[in-house]
């Protein structure tokens, strides 16, 4: 009995302990949610009107560089960019995204895999790793996998500039991302998007009617100066999406493996007192029958 109350014991101290680190990942995760939400909350409706405004004009002009990135090609080569965490303790969202992007890719490219002409740009180790043992024959680059910790604008730049003249020389004639949209702490939700050829806008009545635009300086000038950006904005945002999404799990997940600490520290304490009273009563009962021996 005073083996099984010292094991009890020590799983009582055990699982305090690993409650102790449970506690300050999840207050850790609540700080970088915190900043990490301010950042899409802010930057999602710019980058929501700017992908309105490119997807308008697109659907409403005509030109070299509109063509460049609005024009729909058959699809000989393809790249998709998966957006997941580095790392893990953060419930089932990056399996979520990896199973979202397998049940895509499976469904909707599968000649593409067969012969190998899709190229993953990961960004985050977690999307990485378990994609490169799944195709052995996808082509994966690697120097993108960090920008979900060093999101900088300079590095996303490069990423969108990679992706702008890959498309426009015919490397890739389609680009889709996948990555985790945040709405809430509890709540992520893993979203493909086609990132290019941008897609045009889609409204009633559009081909009957078409917007008059006045450009100035010029139509060329000022595209070719607003689509970059636009494109680039919309990497920040899954970027951003993801890692606001991350913590929001992580803490999530936290809290949940906080709680279902406590609920075996309760039984674990109940199962700690009834073996304690057995060994108490056993005890007395030994001694009763002792001293009842001795009487008689």
């Amino acid at each position: 009995m005073g083996a099984n109350l010292k094991e009890v014991r020590e799983r009582i101290t055990s699982i305090n302990s690993t409650q102790q680190i449970t506690k300050a990942m999840k207050m850790v995760s609540a700080a970088k949610l915190k900043k990490a939400q301010e950042g899409i909350t802010q930057m999602r409706p710019y980058a929501k009107k700017l992908q309105e405004i490119l997807g308008n004009i697109l659907s409403n002009t005509e030109g070299d560089q509109v063509g460049s990135f609005g024009v729909e090609r058959d699809v000989n080569r393809m790249a998709v960019i998966v957006v997941t965490s580095s790392r893990g303790l953060c419930g089932a969202f990056n399996n979520n995204i990896i199973k979202s992007t397998i049940q895509h890719l499976e469904e909707n490219h599968q000649e593409h895999l067969k012969h190998g002409k899709v190229d993953f740009l990961c960004i985050g180790k977690k999307g990485a790793d378990y994609l490169k043992k799944r195709y052995t024959d996808g082509y994966f680059y690697k120097d993108y996998i960090s920008l979900i910790e060093k999101y900088d604008y300079e590095s996303i730049k490069a990423l969108g500039e990679y992706l702008m003249r890959s498309f426009s020389d015919g490397t890739y004639d389609l680009v889709e991302v996948v990555y985790g949209q945040f709405k809430n702490a509890a709540l992520q939700i893993p979203t493909i998007e086609q990132y290019l050829p941008v897609e045009k806008l889609e409204e009633e009545g559009a081909s009957e009617t078409k917007a008059d635009y006045i450009f100035e300086p010029n139509q060329d000038e000022l595209l070719n100066e607003l689509v970059p950006k636009i494109l680039i904005s919309q990497l920040q945002r899954y970027i951003l999406d993801t890692s606001a999404s991350e913590h929001g799990a992580r803490m999530t997940a936290m809290d949940q493996a906080t709680e279902n600490a406590n609920d075996l520290i309760k039984e674990l304490k109940i199962t700690y007192n009834k073996a304690r009273q057995e060994a108490i009563t056993k005890e007395i009962s030994e001694i009763v029958g002792g001293a009842a021996a001795l009487e008689g």
